[in-house]
C-alpha cells in the first residue's frame, strides 16, 4: 500500500499541522523579538490574521509561507521541522516550548514576570546542540525541585 500524502487519507486532522506551523511561526517570531504588528505590516495584513495563523486557525498558502519565510528569515522547511510523530515527524523540545511560550497556564509562571519567560525561552531556544539543551533543561528541573 502506497503511503498516504493526503492528511485526510492518513487519518490526521490538517487543524494539527496547521497548529505546528503557527507554533513555529510563533516561536520564531518571538526569538526575533518581533510583535504580530510588525509580522503583519511585512506582509501586508493586519495582526489578527497572523494570529489566526499563529493559533493554526487558518491555513496557510504556499506562497504566504514562503513570504513569511523570507520575514522570519528561515527556510520554508524550518516550518515543518520537529514535526510530532503523529504528524509523521519526531517530537521535539522545540514543540514542547513553543506550547509553554503561549498564553495558557504553566504551573509556576504565574510568579515569574511574562517578559522573564521570554527572555528564558530565547535564550534556551537558541541553543544548537541537543545535547546541550537536554542538559540545560535536566538542570532547570533540579533547580525547580
Amino acid at each position: 500500500m502506497a503511503p498516504a500524502t493526503d492528511t485526510r487519507e492518513a487519518g490526521l486532522s490538517r487543524l494539527t499541522i496547521d497548529e505546528h506551523i503557527g507554533g513555529r511561526i510563533r516561536m520564531r517570531r518571538m526569538l526575533l523579538g518581533l510583535t504580530q504588528e510588525k509580522v503583519a505590516e511585512a506582509l501586508g495584513l493586519t495582526f489578527q490574521q497572523v494570529q489566526r495563523f499563529e493559533r493554526g486557525v487558518n491555513r496557510m498558502g504556499a506562497s504566504r509561507l514562503f513570504d513569511l519565510s523570507r520575514v522570519l528569515d528561515v527556510p520554508i522547511a524550518y516550518f515543518f521541522d520537529d514535526m510530532p510523530e503523529h504528524l509523521g515527524g519526531a517530537a521535539t523540545m522545540d514543540r514542547r516550548m513553543a506550547e509553554l511560550s503561549d498564553d495558557t497556564e504553566v504551573e509556576g509562571a504565574g510568579n515569574v514576570p511574562r517578559k522573564e519567560r521570554r527572555e528564558v525561552l530565547r535564550a534556551y531556544c537558541s541553543i544548537s546542540d541537543p545535547d546541550v539543551r537536554k542538559r540545560v533543561l535536566e538542570l532547570i528541573r533540579s533547580l525547580a525541585e
